[in-house]
């Protein structure tokens, strides 16, 4: 295999994996997971979590070897699945990547609140003015950054993640020193039961429905912050070896269990569970804080905006590099894989900082802007995971390996029982973005002189119903376990959100419609012709 000299090496990979999986999330682990889980639980839901993640990078290990032809989720998606497959895949990969940025934007807004109380964050939950220019400015010079080349870029992650990790150490010791285990045992392995407004903890003896209800409270959480471990595998085409990127995965997914472990669990012996699930956002800032005094509070806060940079930074690299995959698998338009002088797609960036931007200004408008944008994030990635395991699992029967097939399915059907136990109410909602995706993907295929198939069209349709059904929860809040706009945490005074996902529902259904008369009527001018 030739070697690309001016590629990504096995230690800028692993960093570029740890980085951008380490972001906000990891700040807010033990509150959020004491929210509705005991320690217990936490404890066998991370060992359940670390197992169901460790098939999907064992899965990414033999494909990034075994399938160097291939580069990316969306990749391989397609060789499994076809086409369609493949774009809903890549196009949800990028839809994630994008979404979590801004939940980035606001932790990264709520930190620096910290040192100027009430001047970047307002009590519900949703950015100042100040805070959208701001976050504005740091988004594009991000964005600068990246097209002016990939690689160095990585390289300065790197360099952030050193330094972000520091304060997360010092914790890590905090919490050591201060751990006192009357406190840690006190309801270990109990049901919990909470309140809505978390005032009031009732504990029991523990049973398996209370077990499930801790586990299906923990998922999201965990899974996102495991976000960014495919990381090797979507800069694959950039990396030195391809077998770099496979070992990467590895390492850093033992990296960061470790970490996660840590830094959520041991919290649980310094604070009485009711207490620690109270603790403000972003919650180590506060919990070091009380630790070690004032200082703990401020290092962990410069720990936690370095951190969210340096993530923010990851996820500017890794939704382009999946729409220049899909534009040269003909899945997109041209325009998506043009390349400047410095080799970085720089139509693309500019098109998802245009989206971003939208986005940014929405977080002055919307309360618990946070949960609701990682929530989405986490949803839609688990469904490019689910397909990298089935592919894997299809992979196993065509080679007759019976490895393959045991951790491409553990793999896949891990992905789709947490869809189902806590995250399908989200990939409901976020079929409203997908609408303007397939109009692209028509596009594409007219571009490349193919006609739309009737299954293509039908798969449109119905996604298209599912997203028309999704808006009109979100207009008229159907409450129960059908209310998106509940589910996602949105304010009823918030509704300029809503309003918003109304309007791109309109405009991609318009372009979906208008792609799909194109596609039909460029076919029939080329028989015509014949």
């Amino acid at each position: 295999m030739e070697a690309n000299k001016k590629g990504i090496g096995l230690v800028a990979l692993v960093a570029l994996i740890v980085s951008g999986a380490i972001g906000g999330g990891v700040f807010n682990l033990p509150n959020s997971l004491a929210s509705g889980a005991t320690a217990g639980g936490a404890l066998v839901s991370w060992l359940i979590v670390g197992l169901g993640i460790l098939f999907l990078v064992l899965t990414f290990n033999y494909l990034i070897v075994n399938k160097p032809e291939l580069s990316g989720v969306s990749d391989y998606a397609r060789a499994g699945f076809g086409d369609l497959v493949g774009f809903i895949s890549g196009w949800g990969y990028w839809l994630s990547a994008w979404l979590g940025n801004i939940a980035f934007a606001v932790l990264l807004m709520t930190s620096v609140d910290f040192f100027f109380k009430g001047t970047f964050a307002n009590k519900n939950g949703s950015l100042t003015i100040l805070s959208v220019v701001v976050v504005s400015l740091v988004m594009w010079g991000l964005t600068i950054l990246v097209s002016r080349g990939v690689e160095g870029a990585a390289v300065i992650n790197a360099i952030v993640l050193i330094a972000k990790l520091i304060p997360l150490l010092i914790f890590a010791i905090a919490a050591i020193v201060s751990f006192r285990a009357g406190v840690f045992t006190e309801h270990f392995w109990q049901n919990v039961s909470v309140n809505a407004d978390m005032s009031k903890f009732t504990f029991s003896a523990m049973t398996g429905s209370g077990f499930m209800s801790q586990f299906s409270s923990s998922l999201m959480v965990m899974i996102w912050v495991f976000v960014g471990i495919e990381g090797a595998a979507m800069m694959g085409d950039r990396a030195k070896k391809k077998s770099d990127a496979g070992r990467a995965t590895i390492l850093g997914l033992i990296s960061l269990i470790v970490i996660y472990v840590l830094l959520s669990i041991l919290p649980y012996g310094f604070m009485d569970q009711k207490t620690l699930a109270n603790v403000a956002a972003p919650g180590l800032i506060n919990i070091l804080n009380a630790m070690v005094g004032g200082w703990g509070g401020s290092l962990m806060a410069i720990g936690l905006i370095i951190s969210l940079l340096g993530a923010w930074l990851s996820w500017t690299m890794l939704p382009v590099e999946a729409t220049t995959q899909l534009a040269k698998q003909k899945l997109l338009p041209k325009w998506f894989g043009k390349l400047n002088k410095n080799n970085a797609p720089f139509n693309a960036l500019m098109l998802t900082g245009l989206l971003m931007q939208v986005f940014i200004i929405m977080t002055y408008f919307s309360a618990n802007a946070y949960n609701v944008f990682v929530y989405l994030c986490t949803a839609v990635i688990m469904i490019c995971y689910t397909l990298v395991g089935f592919y894997m699992m299809k992979l196993g029967f065509q080679e007759k390996k019976t490895s393959n097939i045991i951790i491409g399915f553990l793999a896949g059907i891990f992905q789709v029982y947490a869809l189902y136990l806590s995250g399908w109410i989200f990939i409901w909602a976020a079929t409203i973005i997908y609408i303007i995706g397939f109009a692209f993907f028509t596009i594409a295929k007219t571009e490349n002189g193919q006609k739309v198939g009737k299954g293509n069209i039908i798969a449109s349709a119905i996604i298209t119903l599912l997203a028309i059904f999704a808006d009109i929860d979100l207009l008229a809040s159907w409450g129960g376990n059908l209310d998106i706009r509940g589910n996602l945490g949105i304010d009823p005074s918030s509704m300029v959100m809503v309003y918003l996902l109304t309007a791109i529902l309109v405009m991609g259904i318009g372009a979906l419609i208008y792609s799909i008369i194109k596609n039909n009527a460029v076919k029939k001018v080329e028989l015509k012709d014949a």
